[in-house]
């Protein structure tokens, strides 16, 4: 007898196990009608890369067009907060379409360009360079804590001009706003306790700064506000975006890519051989095989025909990056880890007019951190069994929550 696919998205088997779920998925129904959440499922890379090539039949605006009342449903006494919480982030540039988005994207877009991240390289390697010491010296680390969220937490934060001493506030508050994608049905009281925390924090330096525009990327999203880009609100608002995915999607990019290697001793030994000549690959393959992001959510602006399913005006869609770089019509093997993997177009930074913006910063920390972990340890081993593993229960995010080791 053949069971029906769950639709529990939230469930300890998707969150911590994704990958057999979608190729279910994708073999059975790649455009899959989610009927507890009540939206479509898309999990394949063909569809993916179409719909993120379309957006104007898909709108990133569902903070502000979606009809329907949040998934999964919260307690009735949060309705309030949730519609704050609507509120700030249709203020995110990402959450606009054209012609709004590209003229916000437009602000920041020249401050990230792959000639200028490249000066923050040696910064980089010796932020690394200072954490692996201390962990050498300890003896053990979690690859979490300890590594992969201070080092992009710290080049974040030089970069839009914070203080190093308040990055652990910072942290706290940015942690909070990881319950956007997370399930638990009083998720909207973490959510905008870290909104307005971040907004206190962040109003008085963007007033200095629109005063007073200094050498840093909070002065560029200023002089937007200047230049009648954007409002105050929309300042404050992208400053805070700037913020949660400068430093998120990198931790995870790091201690995924580090898991995804204790579990491939060949793919390591290999690594080794040549660190600096195999690190762009070998992060690419981090990238694909295990991605940082698990999704994308937008809305049908009209109705559109997928594979023969009709998708109707005002539906909700996310599309699954961890199921299209697992698609075996795109990638050879897809199931294997490969850092060698020739040419690797994979989507963890998506595709079309919304890619991410800071996918270069990205790829430098990433690569960076892969290739000292590689060139300072011969083996690195989980200090718990990798099945016992356990991953934020995030829609969005493919966070562990932590991962202790130690090294020959």
């Amino acid at each position: 007898m053949v069971t029906a696919i769950s639709d529990d998205l939230f469930s300890p088997e998707v969150v911590n196990h994704p990958y057999p779920y979608f190729e279910r998925l994708r073999n059975e129904d790649p455009v899959h009608w989610n009927e507890k959440y009540e939206l479509w499922v898309v999990s394949t890379y063909e569809d993916l890369v179409w719909v993120a090539r379309h957006p104007e039949f898909f709108s990133s605006e569902w903070w502000k067009r979606d009809p329907k009342p949040p998934y999964p449903e919260i307690d009735e006494s949060d309705l309030g907060l949730y519609q704050y919480v609507r509120e700030f982030f249709q203020d995110w540039f990402i959450q606009h379409d054209r012609p709004e988005h590209m003229e916000m994207r437009k602000v920041v877009h020249g401050y990230f360009t792959p000639k200028a991240m490249e000066l923050w390289r040696p910064m980089v390697q010796d932020a690394v360079k200072v954490l692996l010491d201390e962990a050498e010296e300890t003896g053990s680390m979690d690859a979490m804590k300890d590594f992969a969220v201070p080092l992009p937490l710290l080049v974040i934060a030089q970069m839009m001009g914070m203080p190093n001493q308040d990055r652990p506030f910072i942290r706290s508050l940015a942690e909070k706003l990881l319950f956007l994608g997370r399930g638990e049905m009083d998720r909207m009281q973490p959510l905008a306790d870290g909104i307005q925390g971040l907004i206190d924090y962040l109003s008085p330096i963007v007033a200095e700064r629109v005063a007073d525009p200094q050498d840093d990327l909070l002065s560029v999203l200023a002089v937007g506000e200047r230049d009648g880009v954007y409002t105050r609100d929309e300042v404050i608002a992208n400053a805070i975006l700037l913020l949660l995915a400068g430093h998120e999607t990198t931790i995870n990019l790091i201690c995924n890519g580090t898991r995804a290697f204790i579990e491939h001793p060949d793919q390591w030994r290999s690594f080794q051989e040549d660190p600096e000549g195999r690190m762009v690959r070998a992060t690419e393959e981090c990238l694909r095989y295990d991605p940082p992001v698990r999704s994308i959510q937008r809305i049908a602006g009209e109705d559109v025909e997928i594979k023969d399913k009709l998708v109707r005006k005002d539906d909700r869609m996310r599309w699954f990056i961890t199921s299209a770089n697992r698609d075996d019509k795109m990638f050879p093997d897809p199931d294997t880890f490969d850092i060698a993997r020739y040419p690797n177009p994979h989507v963890a930074f998506g595709s079309g007019i919304h890619h991410c913006l800071g996918a270069t910063l990205a790829r430098l920390e990433g690569q960076e951190a892969l290739k000292a972990l590689a060139e300072r340890f011969p083996m690195v081993h989980s200090q718990v069994p990798l099945e016992d593993l356990e991953y934020q229960p995030s829609i969005t995010f493919r966070s562990l929550k932590s991962l202790p080791v130690i090294w020959d």
